[in-house]
């Protein structure tokens, strides 16, 4: 099995377009429901799902997008069934694995925001060697967002400013909006234009709130892995269409 191989272009529809949009996030959500639709058990559609991903990250990348945040796995999908988390954990192992090895030709920078204390040993070795690999490169990043939940995020920035505070680097007065934004962990990247959440659910689930403030959301009805890069192109042409007034009129 191979990461990514085969380059696509650009689509016609997406041809038209001024400008692209540089960040985007997904919520990847879906894999169970596909599977229990079709008399799986719940890891299948994961299994599934992995490949859709490689599938869209491979597009994202090759049609121009800089930035590629995507929610891989949440703070609180600890609490699913053991055997569908255990499958997950598997499944991210082959994934890694398989991304260090097919990624070398690659020009995707890696990099994993989370806690990811809580992962096994041998899954945080394949992050770092993920990351190290990827790091010199100069294309688009993406960022894998694994054990991760904004409220454990902006604590986790708090708590770095506050440190830094105490130890009298910086005063109260210097707190603001972009010292907040520089101990996130998505420091020094520009905040999404435009988040997808796929399987039709309304719901923000703890993703990249400080970050998504202005950010447009876009609800596609399709489960995770039935989603191609034709869905990619609409959500970015339907994104073309918003008036992005950031509280202005």
């Amino acid at each position: 099995m191979y990461f990514f191989k085969k380059r696509q272009q650009k689509s016609s529809v997406l041809q038209t377009l001024d400008k692209l949009p540089s960040h985007i996030g997904i919520i990847l959500d879906g894999n169970g429901r596909w599977a229990q639709r079709r008399g799986l058990a719940r890891p299948a559609g994961h299994t599934s799902g992995a490949s859709t991903f490689k599938t869209i990250v491979r597009y994202c990348s090759d049609i121009g997008i800089k930035y590629l945040t995507a929610y891989a796995f949440s703070t609180e999908n600890w609490s699913r069934p053991q055997d569908e988390v255990t499958a997950l954990m598997s499944l991210l192992q082959s994934y890694l694995e398989e991304a260090i090895k097919d990624f070398k030709n690659d020009s995707i920078i890696v990099k994993f925001i989370g806690d990811t204390t809580r992962l096994n040993s041998k899954l945080r070795q394949l992050i770092r060697e993920a990351e190290d690999g990827s790091k010199s490169r100069v294309g688009m990043i993406l960022n894998i967002a694994l054990n991760y939940g904004s409220r454990n995020e902006i604590v986790y920035a708090v708590k770095n400013i506050a440190k830094k505070v105490i130890n009298g680097e910086i005063g109260t007065d210097k707190i603001n909006e972009a010292l907040i934004a520089e101990n996130l962990y998505t420091a020094g990247q520009p905040d999404p234009d435009f988040i997808i959440r796929t399987g039709g659910e309304f719901r923000l689930s703890n993703f990249l709130l400080w970050q998504s403030a202005y950010a447009e959301y876009i609800i596609s009805d399709k489960l995770w892995p039935d989603f191609k890069p034709s869905d990619i192109d609409e959500c970015i042409l339907e994104f073309s269409k918003r008036s992005r007034r950031f509280g202005g009129i």
